[in-house]
């Protein structure tokens, strides 16, 4: 006598995909249906039981309802050569209106009364561009919540204070050269001491509001930079 078909709805029907890589345990998600007015009793079986573990493997699914079955696949050196061969096997019946011991019901039940579906298994490793995607669609940090236009203005201002900087630095030089030469023309000619010493308070605070406007420039600078770093973290 044919077995019966499977009364429960499997979810995905024919094949448990694990998506690598496998260094670590990688789960697969089965989802089981009862559409029936009926109680189910279900068993999840493997080709393979040393390499997975099944949570639940085994229980009883009301009617109507639904459970997730978890099927974790231990770590293990991937060989994108080799085809998995591994199987799993969902075996289910109608659970008796006076059950009261579930193993007791498997071992007493007819193979008439027994419905199975069964799955391959099938092992994936990641694209390089879904690895890409996947980095680049983790959440930032709140140290790192400016986009990608923010980031490159930063990067360009930089640069504009870096040249700033040292435009500024050359200016004082050039200043400190004609004042250099200024003073000896000064001396040479004999000039009254109050133009020599009216040159030199000129010079001394055209020496102090450069230097001012060089510190606030690399202050400016060492700040954004800082930013900058957090966002490379």
């Amino acid at each position: 006598m044919a077995r019966p078909e499977q009364v429960l709805v499997l979810e995905p029907q024919h094949e448990l995909k694990f998506r690598g890589p496998f260094t670590d345990v990688v789960t697969a998600t089965l989802k089981l249906t009862n559409p029936t007015d009926r109680n189910v009793c279900f068993k999840v079986k493997t080709t393979a039981p040393r390499r997975y573990c099944v949570r639940p493997n085994s229980g009883i699914i009301d009617a109507g309802t639904s459970i997730n079955v978890s099927v974790m696949l231990q770590p293990f050196d991937y060989d994108p050569n080799e085809k998995s061969k591994h199987k799993f096997m969902v075996q289910s019946m109608l659970a008796p209106y006076d059950m009261t011991d579930m193993e007791g019901v498997w071992k007493e039940a007819k193979p008439e009364e027994l419905m199975d579906s069964k799955l391959r298994c099938a092992f994936e490793m990641p694209l390089e561009n879904d690895k890409t995607t996947e980095h680049s669609t983790l959440p930032k940090s709140a140290s790192a919540s400016l986009d990608d236009g923010e980031v490159k203005k930063i990067m360009e201002e930089c640069k504009r204070l870096q040249m700033e900087v040292q435009r500024l630095r050359e200016e004082n030089k050039q200043i400190r050269e004609d004042d250099g030469l200024r003073k000896r023309k000064v001396t040479s000619m004999g000039t009254p001491h109050s133009s020599s010493s009216s040159a030199m308070a000129t010079s001394a605070m055209r020496d102090e509001g450069l230097s001012t406007r060089i510190l606030a420039l690399c202050v400016l600078f060492f700040v954004i930079g800082v930013i900058i770093g957090k966002l490379a973290l």
